[in-house]
C-alpha cells in the first residue's frame, strides 16, 4: 500500500449547539480547521476537508487546502466521510484503499497518531482501526465523557462504554485504576474504504443507542476494530471556554 492510497478526511460542520462556527475559531492567529489540516498533512499526502458550509470551504481555500461540499443532513462524521470519499475519488479519477477520519476540533493532533493507525492496514485483515490510551487516574475512569475500551488478547476492541469496565469486584472503586489496565478511547478512526461504505448503511443498533457511541453499531454488526496504544491525548475543543483554558495552560 502506498501513501497515495490513503485519504485523510476532516469532517467540519458549521452548526454546533455548544460552539457555532467552531472550525473557524481563531487558534493563535489561524482558524482551527487550518491548524488541524496542517498537523494532519505532516502524516498524509492526500487530505481533504468535508464540510456543509461555504464559509468553511472559503477558509480552507484561503490557506491552500482541499475541500469538498457535503450534505447538511448527515447523522455523523462517518457518513460525511463516505460522501467525501465518493466525491474525491470521482474528482481525482482514482480509488483509495484506506480513509482516516480526523476530528476537526483537535488542532494539536499528533501526526504520529495518524501514522500509527495507517500502519494497522499493512495487515490485510484490518477492517477498522482506532487508538486507545492507558488510563492513569480514577477521575477519568468514572468520567462518562471519556469512553473506556476493553481489549482482547490481540488488541481488538471487545466493547466501548461510558461506564468503568470491567467492574473489579474485590477492590474499592477508588483503587480500581491501580489493579487493572484500563484504556480510554481516543476518537481517531481509519477504515478500509469498502468497510466504510458498508458501515454507513447500517442502522443504529441497541448498544449504540444505549451508550450513544457509534462504534458499538459496528461491533454489534460483526466488524472488528483494531486498536493501537498511544500515550498522547490531543486536546479537543468543544466550547469557547476550552480555547481560553488551553491559552491559560500555554498550549498556544
Amino acid at each position: 500500500m502506498k501513501t497515495e492510497d490513503i485519504l485523510g478526511i476532516i469532517p467540519a460542520r458549521y452548526a454546533s449547539t455548544r460552539f457555532p462556527g467552531k472550525p473557524l475559531a481563531d487558534i493563535g492567529g489561524k482558524p482551527m480547521i487550518q491548524r488541524v489540516y496542517e498537523q494532519a498533512s505532516k502524516a498524509l499526502t492526500q487530505l481533504v476537508v468535508a464540510t456543509d458550509d461555504t464559509r468553511i470551504m472559503e477558509a480552507v481555500k484561503n490557506f491552500g487546502g482541499v475541500c469538498v461540499m457535503t450534505s447538511d443532513r448527515h447523522r455523523s462524521g462517518t457518513d460525511r466521510c463516505t460522501e467525501a470519499l465518493d466525491k474525491t475519488e470521482a474528482l481525482n479519477n482514482r480509488k483509495y484503499q484506506v480513509v482516516v477520519n480526523i476530528q476537526g476540533d483537535e488542532p494539536f493532533i499528533d501526526p504520529q497518531q495518524i501514522e500509527k493507525l495507517v500502519m494497522c492496514f499493512y495487515n490485510a485483515e484490518t477492517e477498522i482501526a482506532t487508538l486507545v490510551k492507558p488510563l492513569k487516574n480514577n477521575n477519568d475512569l468514572f468520567d462518562p465523557n471519556k469512553p473506556k475500551v476493553v481489549l482482547n488478547s490481540t488488541s481488538q476492541a471487545l466493547y466501548f462504554s461510558r461506564s468503568p469496565i470491567p467492574h473489579l469486584r474485590n477492590f474499592p472503586k477508588e483503587e480500581w485504576h491501580q489493579h487493572h489496565n484500563y484504556y480510554i478511547h481516543i476518537g481517531l478512526y481509519a477504515y478500509r474504504t469498502d468497510v466504510l461504505r458498508e458501515i454507513t448503511l447500517l442502522k443504529p443498533a441497541p448498544l449504540e443507542l444505549a451508550e450513544s457511541l457509534e462504534q458499538l453499531r459496528w461491533i454489534e454488526n460483526g466488524y472488528a476494530i483494531t486498536t493501537r496504544k498511544t500515550e498522547f491525548e490531543s486536546w479537543s475543543i468543544d466550547t469557547p471556554m476550552d480555547i481560553d483554558e488551553l491559552k491559560s495552560k500555554g498550549v498556544f
